[in-house]
């Protein structure tokens, strides 16, 4: 889990070989609307294309435009397949927010891609299948207690304004009964001329 500060991004990468596989999955787990931009990059095609165009920075990939790319999200999963050697780099951005920081929980996957799949033992074959599905439920486990989190957060914040507005009414309506028993009483007082 990360906090990325008001107005910053935060950003990581990782090192891929051609048809390597990366998942990164993401859960903004507090902070303002639940939201945050995310997107993937190959890095290697952005320095190239920076140093051939002299162009600032751009959020691109081989086709020139990013490979992945979220807009206030509070949730998401992204798989990309590396179509080229080089450095991967993915960002969540809080640079909409002036004020609020955010906490994301993110899980990064990654298969290496071996050549001649026909060559792998049964037994190594279905290894592989068993990590990739305990990943799966490590991830489902983490996702489980940030929405826990999250709909814990809620539930307080409304059993508070629930107990406050109790409160509230609890002083109105005494005094209401006080200003009625006030003014009923006032209907059965004797005025007396001096």
């Amino acid at each position: 889990m990360i906090e990325v500060p008001a107005a910053k991004k935060e950003c990581f990468f990782e090192d891929l070989h051609k048809n390597d596989k990366m998942t990164v999955t993401y859960q903004v787990g507090g902070g303002g609307h639940l939201d945050i931009d995310f997107w993937v990059r190959n890095t290697y095609t952005v320095l190239k294309a920076v140093i051939q165009n002299m162009t600032s920075r751009q959020l691109t990939g081989p086709d020139g435009h990013a490979l992945h790319k979220h807009i206030k999200r509070s949730t998401g999963t992204v798989s990309i397949t590396a179509e080229q050697d080089g450095r991967h780099e993915y960002c969540f951005s809080n640079q909409m927010s002036t004020v609020i920081d955010k906490l994301v929980s993110f899980n990064v996957h990654g298969v290496i891609f071996v050549d001649g799949d026909d060559t792998i033992a049964p037994i190594e074959r279905e290894i592989r299948a068993l990590a990739g599905g305990l990943l799966s439920v490590k991830d489902e486990q983490e996702y489980i207690v940030i929405r826990e989190r999250t709909h814990r957060n809620t539930a307080e914040s409304t059993n508070d304004r629930v107990k406050w507005w109790s409160v509230a009414q609890f002083i109105i309506l005494f005094s209401v009964v006080g200003w009625q028993v006030y003014y009923l009483k006032s209907f059965f007082e004797v005025k007396r001329a001096f």
